[in-house]
């Protein structure tokens, strides 16, 4: 069987090799191969339907890939079940809002400590000798992640009642709480006005810089990508069509062909 390559200067945190993912008659993902090195923003995008969620899907273990393999610190973590891959470090926010409506934001980010708690009746029945130092500890972590996102005044509020620009940061504040090796970021941005937007690839940019967390960001707009990425890799009908450095990926015509709609080997025409 065969690893990653590690004759680049950075080793890749994770890597997909020649991935296949089809439903039914259709083909999802068709022989993708593409490595995220150690501590990079990476971004994935291409338009609508072009495979980037399912890709990230095979890699979290939602579909595992019919052919193809996915490495991780260069150790295959093909087809592992979801909750394995959490505990590896690999966490993920979606495009989908996922938080849970009517909890405040403080329980939220609470929740992002899961894999780190050790519930059960003997721990809950002796909670003063065995869970509470354990609860405390995470607490003073979500806590400096509530800090971090200045989401301070706004701790005690139900996610229901926060603008979409607050709920995506609740829910990068929970995956934080995780305390990721790798971030994924389905689209962080959908939905948000242009301040928002701002304040959101600010804090992206910290996460990266301050806490060391490599990151990989989906994205349908171009402008963001190449604003904050140090490198990009874009899908179309399930194929990648380029990867490289945003400002020449975005130049490259099978790009440009892909979200133009003119006709080309890769277009839409």
């Amino acid at each position: 069987m065969s690893t990653p390559s590690e004759n680049s200067a950075v080793r890749p945190l994770i890597a997909c090799e020649e991935v296949h993912r089809w439903f039914g008659g259709v083909e999802a993902l068709s022989g993708v191969t593409i490595e995220v090195r150690q501590g990079e923003i990476f971004g994935l995008v291409g338009p609508n339907g072009s495979g980037k969620t399912t890709l990230v899907n095979v890699v979290t273990g939602f579909y595992p890939p019919q052919k193809g393999q996915v490495f991780f610190n260069n150790e295959e973590i093909t087809g592992i079940k979801p909750h394995r891959v959490t505990g590896l470090g690999i966490v993920r926010t979606f495009q989908n809002l996922a938080l849970f409506r009517g909890m405040s934001v403080l329980d939220n980010i609470l929740l992002g400590r899961h894999v780190y708690m050790k519930p059960g009746a003997l721990r809950t029945a002796f909670y003063w000798w065995l869970s509470q130092k354990e609860e405390v500890a995470n607490r003073r972590i979500v806590e400096d992640i509530i800090d971090f996102l200045q989401l301070e005044s706004v701790r005690m509020d139900p996610v229901d009642v926060l603008p979409i620009g607050l709920q995506k940061r609740v829910e990068l504040a929970r995956a934080l709480a995780a305390e990721p090796k790798l971030l994924i970021l389905d689209e962080p941005m959908a939905g948000m006005n242009l301040e928002e937007k701002e304040y959101m690839a600010r804090f992206v940019l910290d996460t990266h810089l301050e806490r060391g967390v490599t990151i990989v960001m989906i994205e349908h707009q171009l402008d963001v990508v190449t604003g904050i990425c140090d490198r990009m890799a874009v899908l179309n009908y399930g194929k990648k069509i380029a990867e490289g450095v945003p400002q020449e990926v975005v130049s490259d015509a099978a790009v440009v062909s892909a979200y133009t709609g003119a006709k080309g080997k890769y277009g839409r025409g």
